[in-house]
């Protein structure tokens, strides 16, 4: 499938129809985020996938009480990642391993921490946000291409899902992605015209 055939073909599916997907596309799907673009490399989220039924179950509650989350093949929990010191210095022994140059690695790592040094918590774990939708994207448009559905979710309780998952106190979670096959139809994809979006 073509990527303009992806796009126009993705819809936020309200209800999936109960089928696995084979472990293998999800695996691919995963790789396909993985390789999501973010400021100067750094890959600041984490994604939980839960495939359990009574997990789910367990979550639905937390996500007002929306089907998706029940109906759907696997469910995938976007986390922002705020823990900076972490990332660059894993971020500096990959490229290391890589065989990157050393005054390349030092060069972008002393970017990032300082880049990081001058936010706030807050900022950073905003930031850390903004990065997470990068690879959002990356999942829905990846599904689509892969032959099943997606739906971005936003709509949920973050604390609760920490709780119930027992999520490190550094990892946040942003968004909900549950994966499937749809179980609804696709309605009209209305958006505002181009003239009003490019100025």
């Amino acid at each position: 499938m073509q990527f303009a055939e992806c796009v126009m073909q993705r819809y936020a599916t309200k209800k999936f129809d109960g089928r696995t997907i084979p472990e293998a596309k999800v695996n691919e799907l995963l790789e396909l985020v993985r390789f999501a673009p973010s400021a100067l490399n750094v890959q600041p989220w984490k994604i939980k996938v839960i495939t359990d039924k009574k997990v789910k179950e367990t979550l639905r509650p937390a996500s007002n009480n929306q089907e998706q989350i029940t109906t759907c093949s696997h469910l995938l929990i976007f986390c922002a990642d705020s823990d900076y010191d972490s990332l660059i210095k894993r971020l500096g022994a990959l490229m290391t391993a890589n065989h990157i140059p050393k005054d390349v690695v030092d060069k972008v790592t002393g970017m990032a921490a300082q880049f990081a040094a001058g936010m706030s918590k807050e900022q950073q774990a905003a930031w850390s946000q903004a990065q997470t939708y990068l690879a959002l994207g990356n999942a829905l448009n990846g599904a689509k291409s892969l032959g099943f559905d997606s739906c971005p979710m936003g709509g949920f309780d973050p604390k609760a899902y920490s709780r119930i998952l027992k999520i490190p106190a550094h990892l946040t979670p942003v968004m909900l992605c549950p994966i499937g096959y749809a179980a609804d139809k696709q309605g009209p994809k209305i958006r505002f015209p181009g003239s009003e979006i490019v100025f």
